[in-house]
């Protein structure tokens, strides 16, 4: 089936995918747009895992006051100065800094959650396995605490405005649609009334 130009120019208008992998993903999808939409967000994940390696030093700082009584503030980051000034780039550090809002994580991912949290909820949920086969009991207490990650870790959480997708796969969408490394390196959440 022959791809034309409009159907192009649709599917990068929905993606903002460069114009080339539109037609790519459109005629590897036989002109089926919404198949067009899963190979370009394959490849997208793909182009992500390649830039993992490389140094994301430039970006912004983005807040989100909610009702004056919370306020979140975090560093996104990316490779260069033409990005981090890139409007959809900015709109995703608003994004993320509703996502922290809502959501209350405790860290970025699970690398940055202390040890000892780690350490504490394993603890409760292998209590609440005793006298199960091991077997089940690990296999419930894996399950827990992917469930806990999922709570706690920014990158695991289900996006806000679409929980078929997680943070980090939303990361990873932009990340192969700009071609750079993304990635948020801190957060704060600040609370009126709240010790420091």
């Amino acid at each position: 089936m022959p791809i034309n130009a409009q159907q192009v120019k649709e599917l990068r208008e929905k993606t903002g995918a460069p114009l080339m992998d539109c037609k790519r993903a459109l005629e590897e999808a036989g002109g089926d747009e919404q198949k067009a939409m899963l190979v370009l967000r394959e490849k997208g994940l793909a182009k992500a895992e390649k830039k993992r390696s490389r140094t994301a030093s430039e970006g912004i700082i983005c807040s989100y006051i909610h009702d004056r009584k919370l306020g979140v503030m975090i560093e996104l980051n990316c490779e260069t100065d033409f990005v981090a000034r890139n409007e959809q780039f900015q709109q995703l550090a608003k994004e993320i800094c509703m996502q922290i809002a809502a959501m209350k994580p405790l860290a970025v991912s699970r690398e940055d959650l202390p040890a000892e949290i780690v350490e504490t909820e394993k603890g409760i949920y292998a209590k609440a396995s005793e006298g199960k086969p091991q077997q089940v009991a690990e296999k419930l207490v894996a399950g827990k605490m992917e469930k806990f990650y999922q709570q706690a870790c920014l990158l695991d959480q289900p996006y806000i405005r679409d929980e078929k997708k997680t943070i980090n796969d939303l990361l990873n969408e932009i990340v192969g649609r700009m071609g750079e490394k993304i990635e948020v390196r801190r957060f704060v959440i600040l609370r009126v009334g709240e010790e420091a």
